[in-house]
């Protein structure tokens, strides 16, 4: 499992122009089953991402294609993680 951290940068008044392009990127990332959720970092700092069912490398080539990296509005970093104990709910991730 892993978390990316999507951190405004240099280019962050280009969202108005990335947002539904990014939306729709998120979109794909939930049907596809890759990503379980999303959200923003507040107060307004960028957005977290909890993805799992791919390895790092597919994540990294993933996220960049996501319209708010390709543009540089966002910088990424991603923190895998191995889950040791979760909800009943969330025991799907530690398999």
């Amino acid at each position: 499992m892993f978390i990316v951290f999507l951190t405004l940068g240099e280019n962050r008044d280009k969202v108005p122009d990335y947002l539904e392009d990014h939306k729709a990127w998120l979109k794909r990332g939930l049907d596809d089953g890759v990503f379980l959720l999303a959200g923003t970092l507040e107060p307004g700092r960028g957005g977290a991402i909890l993805a799992h069912n791919l390895d790092q490398a597919a994540l990294e080539a993933r996220v960049s294609e996501d319209p708010f990296v390709a543009n540089g509005v966002v910088a990424y970093e991603i923190h895998e993680v191995s889950p040791a104990f979760t909800d009943e709910r969330l025991a799907f991730l530690k398999s």
